[in-house]
């Protein structure tokens, strides 16, 4: 069986807040699928069973460098939607020569977290935006 390994800049990450497309992210972290533990033990001794439990999301943080003609001006309306806008994340992987190669992941939720770039005057580090979302669901 033919196999195509993928590497981390191989990915292609889109995002959308309250319907306006934000445009492609750099980077990507969390979202992983858990769950709930539920443990119980019986009477008599028996051993302890496992009751499974509620499927879960974890948060995910989207970043890219800060585009001042795209973000800055559009950065206060970013935080107005802290706590309601509703976020669309895109994840598709891309071939080595950076053709998409299969349907992308969807992940919704809702708008936690803005993050500004660090400031360093003797810096030269690029200035990366942060956003967290709080994730409902994928698909």
């Amino acid at each position: 069986m033919a196999t195509t390994r993928t590497r981390e800049d191989t990915w292609l990450t889109t995002v959308t807040l309250d319907g306006v497309a934000l445009g492609v992210f750099d980077t990507f972290s969390g979202g992983e699928g858990d769950s709930e533990e539920q443990r119980y033990p019986p009477g008599g001794m028996a051993d302890e069973v496992s009751l499974g439990g509620r499927r879960t999301f974890g948060n995910v943080t989207i970043g890219r460098n800060l585009d001042a003609l795209v973000d800055w001006p559009r950065i206060k309306w970013y935080y107005s939607r802290r706590g309601s806008g509703r976020v669309v994340i895109g994840r598709t992987p891309l071939s080595s020569d950076g053709v998409r190669s299969g349907d992308p992941l969807t992940f919704t939720g809702t708008l936690k977290t803005v993050t500004l770039p660090e400031v360093d005057s003797t810096g030269t580090d690029a200035a990366i935006l942060e956003l967290e979302v709080t994730t409902d669901g994928v698909g």
